[in-house]
């Protein structure tokens, strides 16, 4: 072990030695800081040679220092690997291994998979070690992961705007493609490599039929170019009406063979351009998008058509389960499960169903989506929202891993399954697995408009590669890998980091208080908005507040939309006194003077939340102060403007809330709280017509 112990030291040096605050970063580095001082570098040596070979060496290369143990970059199958009969089983294509060897004579460290991909991932993840401060991991680092297809959805347009982005314009600068291709593509995908990510979808699932033509494909085509030594693969966003607008078709009707036929040829041609293409994303029948049942089709039946085009090539299709329209008139909430639950076992092998967290649209809190174990024989892959459309923009610190966590580890009430054994396949068995991320990314210098944006990047990465990790963790190493190995700042960053998701949703509505934002843009509190033209574009809708009571009813006197859960869970769901607290407004309306678990009414605990995320906020504001001179200088800065960008605006959400609050239930704040500093027409008043990220 002393060979280790001399590469922890060493690399400890250098990562300190990189995280000093003397060293101006703009954060465009992300979490990738640590390069081997000036005075050298580590011996590394290649078994075997592949452009993903090579980039694991260079990896290597570039952070370890000179005088660390020698390390050997191979695959399983390079000369003399096999004879050491180390535990590759198990492993797959992805699967990495890293131990301490002895090949040829002498000890080495050996950073190995089954397959290239596996050996680069091995390559970050005894980085990721380092960086993390984790000697302990590095004795014998082994994991393959969970979840075969782990995808960032980017939802960027051809005009170079990003749907629901905060970062800047999109990555992709469609109008210089395929001449010229941005070293920031490279350093996307490196970044992505380093957590395990192996797709993305380049483009908005609200899709445009161009993005199929020859000249888009060809675009497309030079970005896989440039992603595939990395392990990732393009997909594309497909519009469905796209034999229509143009293949000069009568009808995109997926059970007519022509259109069946177009597509196929459309196929080929992507195949053609694009060999290792991973398939098709669709947005169907949902907000104005076309699909199967403008033609009396079924979604399977849309979905298949698409499978069969993409099949002999090993292609997929990821198709969403987000259906918003006026189909269901009692609940929004209820439309994706009636939809689709009746498909179970319909759908082709080489489809995912794509199933948003929560039944509505990526809330600060939602309960997890009922499809989740209500369809056995459907591979379902889970679509989370890591840009920050309903929880502060780019300026507010929320990390979602504890976001990502709480869905990926909540009960389904089917024997003791939780929603990452549906998602990583092993409640029935299934081998085809995926999990979506909507992406944060942007032309922004820091690429996600902040530093701490970049965590909800990183964790979404980590917990599509092992749903099991928990969210501290995952802070703790990214924290060590953006600001350094200091305990204060680790400590620091990560407290901070641990309850700043929960202190949006208690100064944007708690117990499960949802869409109460302002419409349209989603910027603020709007939870008065009711002169829509549809009804669940309202978020009085939502929240059904009136003189006696709050809450949108979902038990059996309501909506029912409890029966969509599994009958044990239901029973629990259906009654208030049984239903968590932390959701019991999203699924019941309740008395105001209703008595809470800890003895004060439901009204005064409403306001004791708004208080306290407010008061997170300020306290998040103290605790960086603390880092003032352990972290450089503009990354400091930047991210204490916006924390008081936060205060200001957490404040702004909890005053309007309680003026709106106080004007339906006509009741006093209890005593000593401060009243809201406006009347309820000011904060009616306000209004932001050009909020970024909002694509009319």
């Amino acid at each position: 072990m002393n060979g280790y112990r001399a590469l922890i030291g060493a690399l400890g040096a250098s990562w300190l030695a990189l995280a000093s605050p003397a060293f101006a970063d703009d954060g465009y580095s992300l979490w990738l800081r640590t390069s081997a001082p000036a005075t050298g570098q580590a011996a590394v040596t290649r078994l075997g040679d592949s452009a993903t070979l090579r980039l694991a060496e260079t990896e290597l290369r570039r952070a370890l220092p000179a005088g660390t143990p020698p390390v050997v970059v191979a695959t399983a199958a390079a000369p003399g690997i096999a004879a050491l009969r180390l535990p590759f089983a198990g492993l797959g294509d992805e699967g990495y291994l890293v131990r301490r060897v002895t090949l040829a004579g002498r000890t080495v460290m050996l950073v190995a998979g089954n397959g290239d991909r596996g050996t680069l991932y091995g390559a970050f993840a005894l980085l990721r070690a380092l960086g993390d401060g984790d000697g302990v991991a590095m004795a014998g680092l082994r994991s393959a992961p969970k979840v075969k297809l782990r995808v960032l959805n980017h939802w960027d347009n051809l005009d170079g705007t990003v749907e629901r982005g905060f970062a800047g314009q999109s990555l992709w600068d469609w109008w210089t493609l395929p001449d010229f291709k941005d070293p920031r593509y490279t350093d996307y995908a490196r970044a992505n490599a380093s957590i395990g990510i192996n797709g993305t979808v380049i483009n908005n699932v609200n899709a445009k039929a161009d993005s199929l033509t020859a000249p888009y494909i060809a675009k497309a085509a030079a970005l896989a170019d440039v992603l595939r030594p990395w392990g990732i693969r393009v997909y594309l966003s497909a519009r469905f009406s796209a034999p229509v607008e143009l293949g000069g078709l009568k009808t995109a009707d997926p059970r007519d063979p022509a259109v069946a036929a177009w597509w196929r040829a459309k196929s080929d041609e992507i195949y053609r351009a694009i060999p290792d293409f991973g398939g098709f994303l669709v947005k169907a029948n949902s907000e104005g998008q076309p699909g199967p049942r403008d033609y009396g089709a079924t979604h399977a039946d849309g979905a298949n058509m698409l499978a069969a085009a993409v099949a002999p090539h090993g292609g997929i299709v990821m198709w969403r389960a987000f259906v918003y329209a006026e189909t269901d008139p009692t609940d929004r909430a209820k439309q994706a499960y009636s939809e689709f639950k009746p498909l179970d076992g319909s759908f082709a092998k080489n489809v995912l169903v794509q199933v948003k967290n929560g039944a509505i649209d990526f809330q600060p809190r939602e309960p997890f989506h009922p499809l989740f174990g209500a369809m056995p024989r459907t591979p379902l892959m889970i679509e989370f929202q890591i840009t920050k459309e309903y929880l502060g923009f780019a300026t507010h610190l929320a990390y979602l891993g504890p976001l990502f966590a709480e869905t990926l580890h909540a009960k389904t009430g089917r024997r003791d399954e939780t929603v990452a054994d549906v998602v990583d396949g092993s409640a029935e068995g299934h081998t085809l697995t995926g999990m979506a991320g909507v992406a944060n990314i942007g032309r922004d210098r820091d690429w996600s408009g902040s530093t701490f944006n970049q965590a909800n990047w990183y964790a979404f990465g980590r917990l599509a590669w092992d749903p099991d990790l928990t969210s501290d963790g995952i802070a703790r190493e990214w924290a060590a890998q953006t600001f350094g190995t200091d305990p204060q700042v680790i400590a620091t960053t990560t407290a901070m980091m641990a309850g700043s998701r929960e202190a949006v949703v208690d100064y944007t509505g708690a117990f499960g208080l949802a869409h109460l934002m302002a419409t349209g843009h989603h910027y603020g509190p709007g939870p008065w908005v009711a002169d829509l033209a549809r009804p669940e574009w309202n978020p009085t809708y939502y929240h059904r507040a009136d003189q006696d009571g709050i809450g949108f009813e979902r038990g059996r006197t309501g909506s029912d939309a409890v029966d969509q859960y599994a009958p044990s869970l239901a029973r629990r769901l259906a009654r208030p006194e049984t239903t968590p607290e932390r959701e019991l407004l999203w699924f019941h309306h309740v008395r105001w003077d209703r008595r809470m678990a800890d003895g004060k009414t439901l009204w005064e605990d409403m306001v004791a939340h708004y208080d306290a995320g407010v008061g997170y906020v300020a306290g998040m504001q103290r605790q960086w102060d603390t880092l003032r001179d352990k972290i450089d200088a503009e990354r400091w800065q930047k991210t204490a403007t916006y924390l008081a960008i936060q205060q200001r605006e957490a404040r702004w959400w909890r005053d309007a809330s309680l003026a709106y609050w106080m004007s339906v239930n006509h009741r006093p704040l209890p005593a000593g709280v401060a009243a809201p500093e406006h009347d309820l027409a000011w904060y009616k008043a306000q209004s932001y017509p050009h909020a970024p990220g909002h694509t009319p």
